[in-house]
C-alpha cells in the first residue's frame, strides 16, 4: 500500500505583517497573497487526486482573522472532498474550547488533532496517522518523545508542530535522536520557516510563501509517496515570491545615475517584477552626492515588484584637506592615529570614515 501526500503548514493566514518592513498597502497586498498560495495547496491536493493533506500546524494567525477567514479555510477543504486533510494546530492557531476551529462546521474529509497525543486509522489506507493540537501559545513540554510507531504493518505517520533544534525551546521541544528512532514511515513537521529533511522520512515543510526577509531562499511544500517499504517525499518550489537580500557595492567614481543603473542591474527583469527586494549599499560614494532613500526608491520602484533600501556607503573624504584645516583639534589628531594603522585594511578604513562623519557632524 502506498499513500499520496502533501505536507504543509506554517501558512499564517490572515497575518497583517505589522512587523514586517514593508509599508501598510505591501502588508495587504501580501495578505492576499497567503490566501491565494493556500487555495493554490488545496487546488494542487484535488488536481494531484492525493490521498493526504498534512498541515503542520498555523495554518492561520489567532489574532487576525475573523469567524469569516475561517469559514473561508473550511470552504475551501469542502471542496477537496476526496482528500483527507489532517491538521494539528500550531502555537498561532491554538485549539482551545474558544477558538475558532470549534466555531466552525469541518467538512467530513478534515480531521483535526486533539490537544493531547492520538492516533487517527484510515483503514481503506492501511494508514495510522498520530499528532496531537496546541492549546497554549507556549509548550515548554516535550511531550512526542515517547510516541512509538505501534501498528505493525500498517503505515504510520506523525504529525507535529514543534523545534527540533532547541531542546530548551519553547515551541514543543522534540529530541531529535528519539524521533529517528521512532519508527515512523514519516514525520511531517511543522514551526521552522526553512523547509528541509532531518532524514528522507523526517521534514520540515517550511512556510509555503515567505514571511520577511529572514526567510530567504526557495518556499514551498513537500509532496510525493509513502509506504512501509519506500518514501520518496519531495521539496517542491511553490511560494508566489521570494524574499532576496542584494548588496550593491558603490565607489567614489558613480555617478547618480551610475547608482541607480546598478541597483536595477542587481538581478534579471522577471526576478525583479516577482520578488521582494531589500538593497544593501555598501562602499565610498562621492561625498557631494547625497543619497536620499527615498528619492532612490521612487526613482527604481518601476523596475520592482517591491524593493527597499539600506545605505551603508560612507563619502569619499578628502583626507589630506581636512587634515590640513583640522591640523590641531581632535579630528586632525583622529586622521593622524588611523594614517599609522593599515588604511588598506577595510575594517579600519570603515572606522576612520564612521569615526570621520560623526566628529565632522559634531563640528558643524
Amino acid at each position: 500500500m502506498t499513500i499520496k501526500c502533501i505536507h504543509t503548514g506554517d501558512l499564517h493566514l490572515g497575518m497583517e505583517f505589522k512587523n514586517a518592513s514593508f509599508d501598510i498597502d505591501y502588508g495587504k497586498k501580501r495578505r492576499i497573497e497567503l490566501w491565494q498560495t493556500f487555495d493554490r495547496i488545496v487546488n494542487r491536493a484535488i488536481n494531484n487526486k492525493v490521498d493526504f493533506l498534512f498541515i503542520a500546524g498555523d495554518l492561520f494567525e489567532d489574532d487576525y482573522c475573523s469567524l469569516g477567514d475561517i469559514k473561508r479555510i473550511a470552504g475551501k477543504f469542502a471542496e477537496a472532498k476526496n482528500v483527507n486533510i489532517v491538521i494539528a494546530t500550531g502555537n498561532h492557531d491554538i485549539l482551545t474550547d474558544k477558538s475558532f476551529y470549534r466555531l466552525v462546521k469541518w467538512p467530513e474529509n478534515v480531521y483535526i488533532f486533539n490537544n493531547s497525543v492520538e492516533k487517527i486509522e484510515f483503514e481503506k489506507f492501511n494508514t495510522v496517522i498520530w499528532g496531537l493540537s496546541w492549546d497554549k501559545k507556549e509548550e515548554k513540554r516535550n511531550l512526542v518523545d515517547n510516541i512509538k510507531a505501534q501498528e505493525q504493518g500498517k503505515i504510520n505517520v506523525l504529525l507535529a508542530h514543534g523545534d527540533t533544534f532547541n531542546k530548551d525551546s519553547q515551541y514543543l521541544p522534540i529530541n531529535k535522536d528519539l524521533l529517528i528512532n521512532s519508527g515512523f514511515d514519516y514525520v511531517a513537521l511543522g514551526h521552522i520557516h526553512k523547509p528541509q529533511f532531518i532524514t528522507e522520512r523526517i521534514a520540515y515543510c517550511g512556510s509555503p510563501e515567505p514571511l520577511d526577509f529572514g526567510e530567504t531562499g526557495l518556499h514551498g511544500i513537500i509532496e510525493g509517496i509513502v509506504s512501509k517499504e519506500k518514501v520518496d517525499m519531495q521539496f517542491v518550489p511553490f511560494s508566489k515570491r521570494m524574499f532576496i537580500t542584494k548588496e550593491v557595492q558603490i565607489d567614489s567614481e558613480m555617478t547618480y545615475q551610475d547608482i541607480i543603473n546598478k541597483i536595477i542591474q542587481c538581478d534579471d527583469e522577471d526576478s525583479r517584477s516577482n520578488n521582494i527586494y531589500r538593497i544593501i549599499l555598501k562602499g565610498i560614494r562621492d561625498r557631494d552626492i547625497a543619497l536620499d532613500i527615498n528619492e532612490l526608491k521612487e526613482s527604481i520602484k518601476n523596475n520592482f515588484n517591491y524593493v527597499e533600501i539600506i545605505d551603508k556607503t560612507e563619502p569619499d573624504y578628502d583626507l589630506d584637506k581636512i587634515k590640513k584645516e583640522n591640523k590641531d583639534n581632535i579630528i586632525g589628531y583622529f586622521i593622524k592615529e588611523m594614517e599609522q594603522k593599515n588604511l588598506k585594511d577595510p575594517v579600519v578604513k570603515d572606522a576612520l570614515y564612521y569615526g570621520l562623519e560623526a566628529l565632522l557632524k559634531e563640528k558643524v
